[in-house]
C-alpha cells in the first residue's frame, strides 16, 4: 500500500452516504467511484474481478439494499446485496491486502430497553433487512483481512429519499401529520457519516502502517436521541427559521404509537447506539444530531433559492 497516496475504491457513490463520501474521501487518496454496472451487488461473484482490476488499497462500501419494507417481499435479493456481496468484497480485499470499510445498522439489535446499544451487545434482528445486514457483518468478519464495519442509524441527507425530505414535502401539502413517537434513535446525516469516516480512515491507515490495526465493529451516529415525532417537530421549527420564505401548510403534528402506523417490517423501539469506542479510537467527538440537521436544512434552502 502506498503510504503517501493510497488508492481508494468507493462503491455506492450515488447513494446518500456515497455521495458525501465522494467529497470527504478526496483529500485522502486517489479516489475511484465505481458505477453499478462495474460493481453489481446482485451478482456477488462478479465483484472479485472488479476489485482485482481496480487494485485498491482501500475499499469503502456504501452500496446496500435499503428498502426496509420491500425487503420483506424480496428477502433473497436483500440477502444477496447486503449479506453475500459484502462477504465477496471482504474476501477480495483480503487477497489484495486492501482495507475494507463497510456500513451496517442498528436494525441488527432487538430494539428493546432504553440503554444505548454497545458494539459488543448480542444481536437479534427483527426484520429481513436487519437479518441481511447482520449476514453481511458476519461474512466480512469470517473472511478475515483488515476491515471496519460502522453501524449507524436514521440516515438522512439533502438528496435521495429520506425522512427529512419526505416531511418537508408533506408539511408543504398537508395541515395535519401523524408521526410515531415511541421509536427512539439518533438522526444522523450522511454528511456526518462521511466526514467521520474520512477521519477514521486517516487513523486506520496510520494504524496499519504502524502495525497496530485491529478489525472491529464500531457505532457511528450523531450524539443525543429523539423520537421520529421529536425529529419532525425540530425540523419544522428550524425550517421556518432557515427558510422563512418557504410555505408550510402544517398546523398540527400529532404524536402516535407505532401500533397506529403498522409497517410490513417491524421497527425497533430503541435505536440508541453507544459510539464511545468510535470516538476514542478515531479521536472524534460526534456532534449533536441537531447540528447535522441544521446543515442539511441550510443546504436544502439554498437549493430551493437557486431554482
Amino acid at each position: 500500500m502506498s503510504a503517501a497516496r493510497p488508492k481508494i475504491l468507493l462503491l455506492g457513490a450515488t447513494g446518500q452516504v456515497g455521495w458525501e463520501l465522494a467529497r470527504s474521501l478526496q483529500p485522502l487518496g486517489a479516489l475511484r467511484c465505481s458505477t453499478r454496472n462495474e460493481a453489481n451487488f446482485s451478482a456477488p461473484a462478479d465483484l472479485e474481478a472488479h476489485i482485482t482490476q481496480a487494485s485498491p488499497d482501500v475499499i469503502v462500501n456504501a452500496a446496500a439494499y435499503t428498502a426496509v419494507d420491500q425487503a420483506e417481499k424480496e428477502p433473497t435479493l436483500a440477502h444477496c446485496v447486503n449479506g453475500e456481496a459484502p462477504g465477496a468484497l471482504a474476501r477480495a480485499a483480503r487477497r489484495s491486502g486492501a482495507l475494507l470499510i463497510h456500513y451496517s445498522t442498528d436494525y441488527v439489535f432487538a430494539g428493546t430497553g432504553e440503554r444505548a446499544w454497545r458494539s459488543t451487545d448480542s444481536v437479534d434482528p427483527q426484520n429481513v433487512y436487519g437479518h441481511s445486514k447482520l449476514a453481511g457483518e458476519r461474512a466480512i468478519a469470517d473472511a478475515g483481512g483488515d476491515w471496519l464495519t460502522f453501524r449507524t442509524s436514521w440516515v438522512y441527507a439533502a438528496r435521495g429519499r429520506n425522512f427529512v425530505r419526505t416531511m418537508l414535502k408533506l408539511g408543504a401539502e398537508r395541515d395535519t401529520l401523524r408521526v410515531v413517537a415511541d421509536q427512539i434513535g439518533a438522526p444522523t446525516s450522511a454528511r456526518l457519516i462521511a466526514d467521520a469516516t474520512a477521519q477514521a480512515l486517516a487513523i486506520a491507515l496510520l494504524e496499519r502502517r504502524e502495525g497496530q490495526f485491529l478489525s472491529a465493529i464500531h457505532h457511528l451516529c450523531a450524539a443525543g436521541h429523539t423520537s421520529w415525532h421529536g425529529f419532525a417537530q425540530t425540523l419544522f421549527e428550524r425550517w421556518t427559521m432557515i427558510a422563512p420564505d418557504q410555505p408550510v401548510a402544517l398546523r398540527t403534528l400529532s404524536a402516535i404509537p407505532s401500533t397506529e402506523y403498522p409497517t410490513p417490517a417491524r421497527r425497533p423501539l430503541n435505536s440508541r447506539l453507544d459510539c464511545s469506542d468510535f470516538e476514542v479510537r478515531f479521536r472524534l467527538t460526534l456532534p449533536p444530531w441537531q447540528q447535522g440537521l441544521d446543515l442539511v436544512l441550510a443546504e436544502l434552502a439554498e437549493a430551493v433559492s437557486a431554482r
